[in-house]
């Protein structure tokens, strides 16, 4: 490359910083050198003394993988993304004309931290570094779920049956290797009731819109004061939300508070929280055959206030990030997820750093 084309890429290339590159605020944001210890170890790099060192940097790799959450690419179109936008080359630390991950490298970069928990302790790790930016856990905690769907399967009743018996895709598909490497045995159906519920003056509700929904489940638990994602789950789309409550709420929060819709309310729910010195502030159900009490309404209608910053996070993910499951097996759902759930607290935290800068 000449003298003039190097001027001419350096001269563009400020240009896309005088007129706001979100990916400069990004790498300013989030230090994301602090996450190479735990990337290194989890994948099992050596010093490349004895070959076999990848030949990109795992924290770049880490990298291009917040930014396939944030734009929900499939593989193939991160390696074109990466080659075709300057921005992203500059952020990832790759030079013009030099080498770049195809696809291949890049899913097997994301199955490599997947098989070795490393997502999980990465997640982990930011939240520490939240910690230490003075964004601890306080004033309780938000705990809702989220349908995340997935590729419809086509199954034949015997399939469909050997599914729910929890055979595995070699096992159900024995002669058709390929086709059982296309096959998702980890989701599943659920219906999704959406709108608000609505009664009749006599206390019956009114008829609801059921949508069939395939795929997964997004458990999450934000703190109240901060909204950030500090505990999540990953499960099938017809796992029941309350079973999940145990395994989202976390002692580290500050405040004893706890709120969640009528569907984490339960005996057993009610009786852990209070084990812990944890207070419910999960919304109560409508008596069976009666009316809901006029009292019961307005409390929850002051818990959904509260509740409804949860919402917001599904929101961000579902229209910002175009949330979708691609990829095969509730491993690599759970790593999608993980990684949107990364990518989704270091947007929140630009956002606050952003509020406090300007007061």
């Amino acid at each position: 490359m000449d003298q003039r084309s190097l001027f001419g890429l350096s001269e563009h290339l400020e240009r896309l910083s005088k007129n706001g590159d979100p990916l400069e605020t990004l790498e300013a944001t989030v230090d994301f050198e602090y996450f190479r210890g735990w990337l290194v170890e989890g994948l099992g790099y050596g010093d490349g003394s004895k070959g076999g060192r990848p030949p990109f940097d795992p924290v770049s790799m880490f990298k291009a993988l917040i930014l396939q959450a944030q734009h929900n690419l499939s593989d193939a179109k991160m390696e074109f993304m990466i080659r075709d936008r300057l921005s992203w080359m500059r952020f990832l630390g790759f030079d013009l004309g030099g080498s770049t991950p195809d696809e291949n490298t890049i899913r097997h970069f994301r199955n490599r931290l997947t098989e070795t928990g490393t997502l999980k302790r990465v997640m982990k790790a930011f939240d520490w570094q939240l910690q230490k930016k003075g964004y601890i856990p306080m004033s309780g905690q938000i705990v809702d779920a989220s349908l995340v769907p997935a590729p419809k399967q086509r199954n034949s009743e015997p399939e469909k049956a050997a599914v729910k018996e929890g055979k595995s895709a070699r096992q159900i598909w024995t002669n058709e290797p390929n086709k059982a490497a296309q096959k998702d045995v980890d989701a599943r159906w659920t219906l999704k009731i959406g709108g608000k519920v609505r009664y009749r003056p006599d206390g019956t509700p009114l008829p609801m819109i059921a949508t069939p929904v395939f795929g997964y489940k997004s458990h999450i638990s934000i703190d109240r004061r901060f909204g950030f994602i500090r505990d999540a789950v990953v499960t099938s789309a017809s796992a029941p939300d309350g079973r999940q409550l145990k395994r989202l709420v976390s002692r580290e929060n500050t405040g004893s508070e706890i709120w969640a819709d009528s569907a984490y309310r339960s005996q057993t729910n009610e009786r852990w929280l209070a084990d812990r010195m944890l207070t419910s502030r999960i919304h109560r159900r409508k008596p069976t055959g009666k009316p809901m009490p006029r009292v019961t309404a307005q409390a929850n209608a002051k818990k959904s206030s509260i509740r409804a910053a949860v919402e917001h996070v599904f929101a961000h993910q579902k229209t910002r990030f175009g949330l979708f499951i691609r990829t095969v097996g509730l491993a690599r759902a759970e790593a999608k997820l993980t990684l949107a759930n990364i990518a989704y607290n270091m947007d929140r935290l630009i956002f606050h750093e952003r509020r406090m800068a300007t007061g």
